[in-house]
């Protein structure tokens, strides 16, 4: 069998899959799916984790959070972040910097696709952006 897809996931993604965020979350659930049957491998940063995590843990009951957050971690795969990608960053035209991080992340582990709602963001992406709505309509 034929190893799923490797895309890497934007923070903004995962908080309309945690936050049921209208009317993205169909998109956010449906992308999450397809990880849950091995369909397509989601990747992030730890830096999206802990973005994550921090905004879940403020909205709702520390037993409840950290069963959501331990979930999550079941579905996706997490890809390090090292001094390469820090330096890529910081001499990009990024001005965001977990933007930043998550693009040159995606970019060092060779992953083609960045699955986000900001396309404008990532204009001069040398992979491809999509959201998860065109991301899953592929």
């Amino acid at each position: 069998m034929a190893k799923p897809e490797r895309v890497f996931v934007d923070t903004d993604i995962i908080l309309d899959l945690l936050a049921k965020r209208e009317p993205y979350h169909i998109h956010a659930a449906a992308l999450f799916t397809l990880a849950d049957l091995n369909k397509v491998e989601l990747c992030i940063s730890p830096l999206t984790y802990y973005t994550i995590s921090d905004i879940v843990f403020q909205q709702g009951s520390s037993k409840k959070s950290r069963m959501n957050l331990m979930k999550l971690k079941t579905l996706i795969t997490f890809l390090p972040v090292n001094d390469r990608i820090i330096e890529l960053t910081l001499t990009s035209n990024f001005k965001d910097f977990e933007e930043g991080i998550q693009y040159h992340t995606a970019q060092e582990y060779n992953i083609k696709t960045l699955i986000t709602r900001k396309l404008k963001e990532y204009k001069t992406a040398e992979m491809t952006i999509l959201t998860a709505e065109q991301y899953l309509k592929g």
